[in-house]
């Protein structure tokens, strides 16, 4: 089980925001490269990058936060305003690892097989942020009448490897992940589940591992506030997982 610690961007600044909502965001760094290292200081393999300006917008002021990212030389997962291939295209060539489609993949999933035929699988993922079973887009903004389980397993069929899940109600919230719902999620594909969204104390770490026994397909889990705050220690994880 893999732990991507989150760095969000947002103006250049890496900050957390409560619920994905803009006007509760916390800044934390001004300088993407220093959580960067300290993760990868830590034993991080993989580094869960949001464009927060793209994913409201669809336009990027991140670029340079995201190059002090890159310079660590960790795997980076990207996602926020991927929703023209040309973007997709820059981003993987400026070294990201995988890039993570979330609106347009909702709104044209077709766009979705044409990245994967274009770049490969294991560069696409595909983003599912859920309320209240629902789908949202446009940055957690809007909240479709898509099902997400359905939406899951539609994506599974046109060849989608992994799946990011998140349940709004929880992210930023440190009130614990939505365990019932992550379960429910993996037992419904058989591709990769990276799970996100309310991680608060290192017991949930150890709960997900005890997932991950019983659903092979539980690939790992993002961290975001909680290690900015210092509830989940992060070089514990990674230097006892096997």
């Amino acid at each position: 089980m893999i732990l991507y610690p989150a760095i969000d961007l947002k103006d250049g600044q890496v900050v957390r925001l409560e619920q994905g909502r803009a006007d509760r965001a916390k800044v934390y760094f001004g300088d993407a490269g220093i959580p960067a290292a300290a993760w990868k200081s830590a034993g991080a393999q993989w580094i869960h990058v949001v464009d927060l300006d793209g994913a409201f917008s669809g336009e990027s002021r991140n670029r340079e936060a995201l190059r002090r990212v890159l310079e660590e030389g960790l795997q980076v997962q990207f996602g926020g305003g991927m929703r023209e291939i040309g973007a997709v295209r820059h981003i993987l060539e400026a070294g990201v690892s995988r890039v993570v489609i979330g609106t347009r993949a909702l709104e044209e999933p077709s766009f979705v097989e044409t990245l994967i035929k274009e770049f490969g699988a294991e560069r696409v993922a595909v983003g599912i942020d859920a309320r209240d079973g629902k789908v949202a887009v446009k940055g957690w903004v809007e909240v479709s009448e898509v099902d997400a389980l359905g939406f899951a397993r539609q994506m599974e069929d046109i060849g989608v490897r992994t799946l990011i899940y998140t349940d709004i109600s929880r992210d930023g919230m440190m009130q614990g992940p939505n365990f019932a719902a992550q379960r429910t999620l993996l037992e419904s594909v058989s591709c990769r589940v990276i799970a996100s969204g309310g991680v608060t104390r290192d017991e949930d770490i150890v709960e997900f591992g005890r997932m991950s026994k019983n659903f092979a397909n539980l690939d790992g889990v993002i961290i975001g506030r909680a290690l900015y705050e210092g509830t989940v220690n992060l070089a514990r994880h990674l230097g006892t997982r096997g």
